[in-house]
């Protein structure tokens, strides 16, 4: 069986042309400032994960079939409907903080923003 290739891996976008293409003034502006909280925090460059994702850090995994990839280790996309946060681990444990946000909805490691 041939082994299934990631979609999502690193490219030589840039990312401050991403942040520059977002049409919404305050979709950009919100996007710039995740960008230099994640920047500041994780203190690793960003980086393009195909064309619409900004990446900070990678890690390395592997499944017991034996599947292995790199991955982003947090993140953004601003996305049609929401700014999406990719978020390492997961956000089941952050309830209480997730619970003082606006509109949002969450998956097992994104958490969807809505104005």
């Amino acid at each position: 069986m041939a082994k299934a290739n990631n979609k999502t891996v690193p490219t030589q976008l840039k990312v401050q042309d991403y942040l520059n293409a977002i049409e919404d003034s305050q979709r950009k502006e919100d996007c710039i400032r995740i960008h230099d909280m994640m920047k500041e925090i994780t203190g690793r460059e960003p980086k393009m994960w195909g064309t619409s994702i900004v990446g900070f850090g990678t890690y390395h995994y592997k499944y017991e079939s034996g599947r292995e990839g790199d991955m982003l280790m947090t993140g953004f996309s601003n996305r049609k409907n929401s700014i999406t946060l990719y978020i390492l681990g997961g956000l089941k444990k952050r309830e209480a903080f997730l619970s003082k946000l606006g509109p949002h909805k969450t998956g097992k490691s994104c958490l969807y923003i809505k104005r």
